[in-house]
């Protein structure tokens, strides 16, 4: 991954659960829940596993139409606000109760109002019109839009099932929150991404940027092992160009699988390279915390090299925006 502009689905999942996407509203859930959508990893599915409504499916599944006119929707608000470059709407298992077409609206909404109150707005804006989708796949369709948005409906046409919604972009936070206290520079939430890295063969590394501690191995970035002198590495735009005071690798639940050490290099404005954190040893299962020389440069990207591979949970880096 070299550039923002190649694959949408390399980015991040704004709407992802473990984010702090949530599925507010939906105008019908008959047969199979509206918070399926945007659960982490992809739909299961078990034949022959009925309950009193039918089929389980490990999805959204509204009820069929029966001279009803309109069309069913779920509104999901994003864990993290930002700008959308593509959604996937994921099919998987609806082979024969699928949506034969969806769309994509979205919102901008400050402070959180009640769910009925957003459903009843009018001014949504369409980022996806009325596109055809086929069952059991992954449809994945590109948006071009440059603002920030909170909300997102998912519009069936006319009712179905849709196991996943994926909304893939980059972070846009509330900047008047920002410069309330110390910043974590590299957080998702707060507008920073992966830029670039060496291998994402287990996991991806945008995950070591989520909120919280990691929940299991899997929560995290792990490479391939490496089978010559090289080392793996990642680089991050932070959340804009900051002074960093305190670094935490966090390698929990790694533990034959860690890296031997770690180095974090940073970049200025200018291009020049500053180094914050030398070549320091790691050990597996441990949050580790490296206060920052005072003397470092304000930066605005963080390469973190890792010796010679393997994993790491989170990646924090504390300091003042802007300074």
């Amino acid at each position: 991954m070299s550039e923002l502009s190649m694959d949408f689905t390399l980015l991040p999942d704004l709407a992802v659960r473990p984010l702090g996407g949530a599925v507010i509203w939906a105008n019908d859930e008959f047969f199979a829940e509206k918070e399926n959508l945007i659960n982490p990893g992809p739909a299961d599915y078990r034949p022959s596993t009925f309950g009193h409504k039918g089929q389980i499916y490990d999805g959204w599944e509204t009820r069929r139409h029966r001279g009803k006119p309109g069309d069913d929707s779920a509104i999901v608000r994003l864990g993290v606000p930002g700008v959308i470059r593509g959604v996937v709407v994921d099919t998987a298992w609806f082979k024969g109760n699928y949506p034969p077409a969806i769309s994509l609206s979205a919102l901008a909404i400050e402070g959180y109002p009640a769910a009925e109150e957003i459903a009843a707005r009018t001014d949504w804006v369409p980022l996806v019109e009325h596109a055809p989708v086929a069952g059991d796949s992954r449809n994945p369709l590109r948006v071009d839009d440059e603002n920030r948005w909170t909300h997102v409906k998912l519009t069936m046409h006319p009712d179905g099932g849709v196991a996943r919604l994926r909304v893939h972009g980059e972070g846009r936070p509330d900047r008047a929150l920002l410069g309330l206290g110390p910043v974590d520079l590299a957080a998702l939430e707060n507008g920073a991404l992966v830029l670039d890295c060496s291998n994402r063969f287990y996991s991806e590394p945008n995950q070591m940027l989520y909120p919280g501690l990691a929940r299991e191995m899997g929560d995290g970035w792990e490479t391939a092992r490496r089978r010559d002198d090289g080392n793996d590495w990642v680089r991050i735009r932070l959340a804009g160009p900051g002074l960093i005071r305190l670094a935490e690798i966090d390698t929990s639940y790694f533990l034959g699988n860690s890296p031997g050490a770690a180095r974090l290099t940073g970049t200025t404005a200018d291009g020049t390279e500053v180094e914050l954190l030398p070549r320091t040893e790691l050990q597996p299962d441990t949050r580790h915390r490296f206060p920052i020389a005072a003397k470092a440069a304000s930066v605005q990207e963080v390469r973190l090299d890792v010796y010679p591979d393997g994993g790491l949970a989170r990646l924090r880096l504390y300091g003042e925006l802007g300074a």
